[in-house]
C-alpha cells in the first residue's frame, strides 16, 4: 500500500531549543499509525510539524505534495486535519457553529451534519447548545466531529483519551476505529501505550525527539520489555 505521509530527517525548533532531530516515518493509506513515547519525546511536535504549526526542516510529503514551506491553513486545504491536545473547542460557541468552523476550508452543508450524526449521534439535541457546557469526553467527541467536518484524508489526533474515564476511553478508541474503517487515515499521538497499540497497525517510538523503535502493533506488544524501557510501566496496561 502507498504511503500517504511521509517525513525524512525531519527537525523543529522552538526558539533555541531543538525537539526533533531527524524523525522519520511513514503513514499508509487507510491506516491507524501510532506515535508513543514518555512526555517531552517530541510526540506533539511531531504532528505539529506535519500539520504547519511549528518552523521544520527536513522532507515532509502528504500525497505526494511537499509540506515543509506550508502554513496551517495550505497543509489543511490539502486534506489534514488536526485535534490537538485539550481539545481546543470554542466555548463560547454552540456545538453547531464550532463544527461549521471546522468545514472553514470547504463548503459545510446539512448533508454533512447528517452524516457527522452517524459517528456522534446526541450532537443533533445538542446542537444549539454552548461548546464549554459540555462534559470533558463531550467536547473531545465534539473536537473529534469539527475535523471530520473538514473531509480529511488524514486525521492527526494528539492524545485523544487524555483525562478521561475508561467507559468514554473506550468510546473514543470505537470511534477512531469506524472512522478508519471508513476510509480516513489516522496519526495517532498518545503517551498510553496499551491503549494506542489496541487500534493502531503500525506504531513509532519517539524518545527526546528520535525515533528509537517501530513496528506492527502486533511485534510492540510481543516486545514489551523493550517499550517499557521507553514508555514505562504503563506500557503493559
Amino acid at each position: 500500500m502507498a504511503a500517504l505521509l511521509e517525513l525524512d530527517g525531519v527537525t523543529a525548533r522552538y526558539g533555541p531549543v531543538q525537539a526533533l532531530h531527524g524523525v522519520s516515518l511513514s503513514v499508509d493509506e487507510g491506516e491507524i499509525a501510532a506515535v508513543l513515547g514518555a512526555n517531552g519525546a517530541g510526540k506533539t511536535t511531531t504532528l505539529r510539524a506535519i500539520s504547519g504549526g511549528v518552523r521544520r526542516d527536513g522532507e515532509l510529503r502528504f500525497a505526494g505534495k511537499r509540506l515543509a514551506r506550508l502554513g496551517p491553513d495550505a497543509v489543511a486545504r490539502l486534506g489534514v486535519a488536526h485535534v490537538p491536545e485539550g481539545r481546543g473547542t470554542f466555548a463560547e460557541l454552540t456545538v453547531w457553529e464550532n463544527l461549521r468552523l471546522g468545514a472553514y476550508t470547504r463548503r459545510g452543508s446539512k448533508h454533512d451534519f447528517a452524516r457527522i450524526q452517524n459517528y456522534f449521534p446526541w450532537l443533533g439535541e445538542r446542537r444549539h447548545q454552548q461548546a464549554g457546557t459540555l462534559s470533558g469526553g463531550e467536547q473531545q467527541m465534539l473536537a473529534l466531529a469539527r475535523a471530520f467536518m473538514q473531509q480529511p484524508r488524514l486525521l492527526l489526533l494528539d492524545e485523544p483519551s487524555l483525562g478521561l474515564a475508561p467507559k468514554l476511553v473506550a468510546e473514543i478508541l470505537k470511534i477512531i476505529r469506524t472512522i478508519n474503517a471508513d476510509g480516513v487515515t489516522v496519526l495517532l499521538v498518545e503517551q498510553n501505550a496499551y491503549q494506542a497499540l489496541s487500534i493502531a497497525h503500525y506504531s513509532y517510538v519517539l524518545r527526546v525527539g528520535r525515533v528509537v523503535l517501530e513496528g506492527t502493533a502486533e511485534e510492540l506488544k510481543d516486545r514489551n520489555d523493550v517499550v517499557r524501557s521507553y514508555l514505562g510501566r504503563q506500557a503493559a496496561g
